[in-house]
């Protein structure tokens, strides 16, 4: 099935202009145009914009995507290096989330000690109050 660059945007959350960049990047080179030279998108290209938008998610960079892209279009002599991509973005998100558990706590500490801190606060209004 075809889809317009309206209906990529609807399905897939993104904006037009998101997915404007994303071709001019290179991000997108399978996308095939209309005879106006409208893109047309497939359910294929569907799934590269999920992994795209799951690898900036990773905080991969844009050039870093279309190099695994060009490697992905050189064929299986380049699985290896792209398994490897894979790896070692693995251990980026890893330590992104290890990092973010850290803040995390340091948030839910902040929260118990200004729990404590209103309760304290409201027990003193109420004793001057009676």
């Amino acid at each position: 099935m075809a889809y317009s660059i309206a209906q990529v945007a609807e399905k897939t959350g993104l904006s037009v202009y998101t997915l404007r960049y994303y071709d001019k990047e290179g991000l997108l080179p399978f996308i095939q145009r209309t005879e106006r030279g409208n893109r047309s998108f497939t359910d294929e290209d569907l799934e590269w914009i999920g992994l795209i938008n799951c690898l900036k998610g990773t905080g991969m960079s844009v050039k870093q995507i279309r190099d695994f892209i060009a490697l992905c279009i050189q064929g299986d002599e380049t699985l290896e290096e792209r398994r490897q991509i894979f790896i070692e973005q693995r251990e980026r998100v890893l330590e992104q989330i290890e990092a973010m558990q850290q803040h995390l706590k340091r948030v839910e500490h902040k929260i118990q000690f200004y729990n404590q801190a209103c309760a304290a606060y409201q027990k003193q209004r109420d004793e001057k109050e009676a």
